[in-house]
């Protein structure tokens, strides 16, 4: 993968945080940082998944009304019987 150079400006204490963390781990700077933004990026991603589940949790029954499927139910299954002119329906 092709990489981007970033200029970043901290203070010298940020820095030299930086380098001595990165000396702890044994990586470079630029790995070190790669590695932060990463995890950073994962983190917000879990954070937005488990935002989204909470959600459905609880509007899970107004869903299933609209859509005529069981609460909890075993992967959306239509509760009852498509009702004629529902999609999927003959």
């Amino acid at each position: 993968m092709a990489k981007t150079q970033l200029n970043v400006r901290v203070d010298e204490a940020t820095a030299e945080a930086a380098r001595a963390r990165a000396l702890q781990r044994g990586v470079s700077v630029n790995r070190y940082i790669e590695e932060l933004v990463l995890k950073d990026a994962g983190e917000v991603g879990q954070t937005f998944v488990e935002a989204a589940s909470d959600f459905m949790k609880q509007y899970e029954r107004v869903f299933a009304e609209e859509f005529g499927l069981e609460p909890g139910g075993a992967h959306g299954r239509p509760s009852t019987p498509h009702r004629e002119g529902q999609p999927g329906t003959t």
